[in-house]
């Protein structure tokens, strides 16, 4: 793909070197206008970007550092020491890139930006002319797409039936009747991550009862092991001709390398841009002006902050900190895509609902952004973009969309059709996540430190309090109760007494022991609405979250091991009269227990 290129993105005259105080420097390109900093200390000099990492916002100076080293991001607080160019808020997380600082022999200097030669650009094609009905995109619900590729059928990310993230995602829109079938016929799948409104497997389960052997590619993230009889494929490489004129690449997320990607797919020279849900798809370098954008658009994807409590967490605080969230997330998708200018535009990925009655708060808290005010946002910042707001059995035909604008190049659902869904079969999936309750394991408490040993995260200060609740999130009787100390991976009957932070996890029952039974990340639970927290301080622990929403080992927990070590611990403690005790599915109540576990 060529070698590496560099170029210089802010320049410095002499004088503007030497009024460089000690400390934080806010630069401006005159040239574009963009932002750096450059930090001084004992004459040496450091730069970055003055770009957040996580959805781009713009620091300012950090009113609370006194040490005058860090800067804080005026979009979520996120927090850079650039002395270390480390983020500390959240702790323990990523480190910024450095620019290239080059010292000029009239004394001035060059800020210096490697460029990673764009692999799209590597063997280009030129854009052949399409017929009617040669390439055609289909919408069949939340970020499934159905691309017509030529002879060649493509779908992406189908979730077409069941709940996602446990029990706490319900699809909004209803899937067209067809849409199985359409599946088990594709001749390529593109699954972008491993969360469960993308990998889906009650979807999955049941193409693979008539098409096993349907081509799924996944990008060789460091977990795509759910998918491990897919095709992975390495990132920014073209994959081999799937035929004559069809070819597309996956690109991994700058924030979220370990499990988010993207694609580019191309037919006869013109290409369909899938962001999916990247934070900062490719580390910010995409494809200028190509055919057709997708991306997601919504929010809402995360517990934070309607499952959280006490402090500043008031219902007020909640509405206003989502109002905002979601103003500035529109803001960054519309500004993304006015500088992408591709030639249509399409919000899909957002299309869910907490549907289940018991999750009717959240349904009421967590309010999300409409594709048609992003897409009203977008034409009037960028109107010579074509937007489109998908339903299900929409059909776009790229042909036509890039003959003229004024021609109808989207075929809408026939009327009367049904968009959205009134019903979910919730019974089937809660009963299923619910017959964990009663696994044999949690009969026995040692089931805790056997599972956090497991788990393999330790050597962190933070002391979690875990507890079983029924639905309404009060702790049941004869739930399990216990503190985890991950500092020595311990598990004290109180909180130690060295400073130390805490936080304090109330899950349903059913679904924590699935999770627990099953060896699965904990995003069922958090990003599923699936549990409440509360916590002293009230700072983000990136390292915890982070190895429970992604680091978990692949391999789950070894049960029959365990129970072979209870029995056989049973059988020698037999004369000293030990009992075990469990809880069964007909003994949740509205009590509150404290039935702490040592």
């Amino acid at each position: 793909f060529g070698s590496p290129s560099s170029k210089t993105v802010l320049s410095l005259d002499s004088e503007a070197v030497f009024s460089l105080k000690d400390g934080i420097n806010f630069k401006k390109s005159p040239d574009d206008g963009k932002c750096y900093i450059i930090y001084k200390e004992n004459g040496e000099l450091k730069a970055c970007k003055n770009q957040c990492k996580h959805q781009g916002g713009l620091f300012i100076k950090d009113i609370e550092d006194l040490d005058g080293r860090t800067v804080r991001c005026t979009k979520h607080y996120w927090k850079l020491n650039v002395s270390t160019m480390q983020y500390v808020n959240p702790p323990d997380s990523f480190t910024q890139d450095e620019l290239d600082v080059v010292m000029t022999d009239e004394g001035g200097l060059q800020l210096v930006e490697v460029i990673v030669w764009d692999p799209w650009l590597a063997d280009p094609q030129d854009p052949q002319e399409l017929q009617e009905g040669e390439v055609t995109v289909t919408y069949l619900t939340h970020a499934c797409m159905e691309l017509q590729l030529g002879g060649k059928k493509m779908i992406f990310d189908p979730w077409l039936t069941g709940p996602a993230f446990a029990r706490g995602w319900w699809l909004l829109h209803e899937p067209p009747a067809d849409s199985m079938e359409r599946l088990c016929m594709a001749d390529l799948i593109y699954i972008s991550h491993m969360h469960s409104d993308h990998l889906s497997y009650p979807t999955l389960k049941s193409l693979s009862a008539t098409r096993p052997d349907v081509p799924i590619y996944v990008g060789d993230t460091s977990r795509p092991e759910p998918l491990s009889k897919g095709s992975l494929m390495p990132f920014s490489c073209y994959l081999r001709q799937i035929d004559e004129h069809l070819r597309f690449m996956i690109l991994k997320d700058e924030v979220h390398p370990e499990l988010d990607t993207c694609i580019i797919v191309e037919y006869k020279g013109h290409m369909i841009l899938n962001t999916v849900d990247c934070t900062r798809p490719n580390y910010g370098r995409l494809p200028h002006n190509v055919d057709l954008m997708m991306s997601d658009f919504a929010g809402g994807a995360s517990g934070f902050p309607m499952t959280f409590s006490g402090g500043k967490y008031t219902e007020s605080w909640k509405a206003d900190f989502i109002k905002n969230e979601r103003k500035k997330l529109m803001n960054y998708k519309a500004q993304l895509v006015k500088s992408l200018q591709p030639k249509i535009y399409c919000p899909f990925a957002g299309y869910f609902v907490e549907a289940h009655p018991s999750d009717r708060y959240i349904k009421e808290t967590n309010t999300k952004n409409k594709a048609e005010e992003l897409n009203a946002l977008i034409k009037k910042s960028a109107p010579g973009i074509t937007t489109w707001t998908p339903k299900p059995g929409a059909v776009l035909d790229l042909a036509l969309a890039l003959m003229s604008p004024s021609r109808k190049a989207i075929t809408d659902p026939p009327s009367g059709t049904n968009i959205y869904k009134d019903s979910w079969d919730f019974d089937l999936y809660v009963d299923e996540l619910n017959r964990a309750i009663t696994a044999e394991i949690f009969k026995h408490k040692s089931w805790i430190q056997f599972y956090y040993i497991w788990a393999g995260f330790k050597n962190y200060n933070l002391v979690v309090r875990v507890i079983e609740t029924d639905e309404d999130f009060i702790p049941i009787d004869n739930g399990y109760n216990y503190l985890v100390d991950f500092m020595d991976l311990s598990f004290p009957t109180q909180r130690p007494t060295r400073e130390h932070p805490y936080e304090e996890i109330k899950n349903r029952i059913g679904v924590m022991r699935h999770v627990v039974k099953n060896g699965l990340l904990w995003d069922d639970l958090y990003i599923g609405f699936q549990n409440r927290l509360s916590r002293e301080p009230d700072v983000y622990h990136h390292r915890f979250w982070n190895h429970f929403q992604t680091e978990l080992p692949v391999a789950g927990p070894d049960w029959d091991l365990f129970l072979q070590q209870v029995s056989s611990y049973q059988r020698s403690a037999e004369p000293q009269g030990i009992q075990t005790e469990s809880v069964s599915a007909s003994t949740l109540s509205l009590k509150k227990a404290d039935c702490t576990v040592s």
